[in-house]
C-alpha cells in the first residue's frame, strides 16, 4: 500500500509513492510544458501500467498547481511549497535548521526553529539563478546541464559576474568570453554570482544556522553547493531525492490526513485516459467577484477551485473511499 504525492510546478511535474515507512518505491519526472493536466495524465498512464487504485490509500498535491491538480485527482490534501518542502526535510533529517530550494522558475529559504516553520521567504520576478536559467546558460554554452556543475570545479579562479539580473548575467557572461576567460572560470564565477544574489535577495536578513538542507533540481549542481558552502563557512547537506522533496512532502502530509479520516478522496488512475478540460467563470455571489476554475471530465465537473469564500470549492462531487481495515 502505498501514499501519492504529486508536485506540480511551473516547470516540472512530479509524482512520488512513498510506503508507510515513508520509503520512496516509485518517482517520475514530467516536464509541465504550460498543461498541467496533460502532465499529470501522463504520470497517471505510467503508475496505471504498475499499480492498481487499491494499492493507493492516500494522495496529496503541492506546487503552484497544487489546486488544479487536487480536483483533478481527488487529493486528500493541498498544501503549500513552503510545508511540502519542510515536512519532507524533517522526514528525513530531524536536525535540520535551514532548507535552501531551488527549482525550475523559483527560489525558496524555509526557516526552521524545532521543527516549525519560523520564516520563510521566495523570489519575485525574476528567475536569475533558477533551473531554467542555468539549462539556458548551459545550452548556450553547448555544455550538457549534468557537467554544469563539474566545469565549475574544474576552475582555478573565479570571474566576477553580474548575478542580480538574469538578463545582465547573461550579458556579463557573453562579455567576459569576449575578453578570453575560459568556460570553467565563468561558470565558477556565475555560480558564486547566483549564491551572492540568493543570500542578498531572497535570504535577506534570515540567519541561516546549520544544519544546512539543499532541495531542488539545482541541487544536482556541483557548483552551486560548492559556492554556497564558500559563502555560508560551513557544509550543507543534499538529501537523496533533492529533486522530489516537495511531492515526498505532499504524500507524507496525505498520509497523516487519511490516517485521521479513515478515508481517501482519490480518484483512480483512470483518469489518464479521460477527456480533462478547465474552463472559468466569474462568480456573481459578492462582491469580491472571483473568478472560479472548474474542471470537467468528459463534460462531467469534477471540482472548482480559486473561489476565496468555498462556495464553489467545498462542493463534494465524487464520493470519498473507506480505507482497508
Amino acid at each position: 500500500m502505498y501514499y501519492l504525492g504529486v508536485d506540480v510546478g511551473s516547470v516540472s511535474t512530479d509524482l512520488v509513492l512513498i510506503d508507510d515507512n515513508i520509503k520512496v518505491v516509485e518517482k517520475i519526472y514530467l516536464r509541465t510544458k504550460g498543461n498541467p493536466i496533460n502532465a499529470i495524465q501522463e504520470g497517471f498512464k505510467i503508475l496505471e501500467t504498475r499499480y492498481e487504485d487499491s494499492d493507493i490509500l492516500a494522495a496529496g498535491t503541492t506546487g503552484s498547481g497544487r489546486m488544479i491538480a487536487s480536483s483533478i485527482i481527488g487529493a486528500d490534501s493541498a498544501k503549500n511549497e513552503i510545508t511540502a518542502h519542510a515536512t519532507a526535510a524533517l522526514e528525513f533529517d530531524e536536525d535540520v535548521k535551514t532548507i535552501i530550494e531551488i527549482g525550475g522558475q523559483d527560489s525558496k529559504i524555509i526557516i526552521l526553529n524545532n521543527g516549525i516553520v519560523s520564516d520563510f521567504a521566495m523570489n519575485t520576478v525574476c528567475a536569475a539563478g533558477t533551473g531554467s536559467f542555468l539549462d539556458r546558460q548551459a545550452e548556450r554554452l553547448d555544455i550538457p546541464i549534468e557537467e554544469f556543475g563539474d566545469y565549475a570545479l574544474k576552475a582555478e579562479t573565479s570571474v566576477r559576474i553580474a548575478g542580480r539580473c538574469a538578463v545582465f548575467a547573461e550579458s556579463d557572461m557573453i562579455h567576459k568570453q569576449q575578453l578570453g576567460y575560459n568556460q570553467s572560470e565563468i561558470i565558477r564565477g556565475l555560480c558564486d554570482a547566483l549564491v551572492r544574489n540568493y543570500l542578498n535577495n531572497i535570504a535577506k536578513g534570515k540567519k541561516i544556522l546549520p544544519k544546512v538542507l539543499f532541495q531542488g533540481g539545482v541541487a544536482a549542481n556541483k557548483g552551486m553547493k560548492e559556492a554556497f558552502e564558500n559563502a555560508l563557512g560551513f557544509e550543507i547537506f543534499i538529501p537523496e531525492h533533492y529533486n522530489m522533496m516537495g511531492a515526498i512532502g505532499a504524500a507524507i502530509i496525505a498520509r497523516t490526513a487519511v490516517k485521521k479520516t479513515g478515508h481517501t478522496n482519490f480518484r483512480g488512475f483512470e483518469l489518464a485516459n479521460s477527456s480533462i478540460i478547465s474552463r472559468s467563470f466569474e462568480c456573481s455571489g459578492c462582491a469580491n467577484k472571483c473568478e472560479v476554475v472548474k474542471i470537467l471530465e468528459n463534460n462531467t465537473i469534477i471540482g472548482y477551485f480559486a473561489d476565496r469564500c468555498g462556495k464553489w470549492s467545498n462542493k463534494t462531487l465524487h464520493p470519498s473511499k473507506d480505507l482497508p481495515a
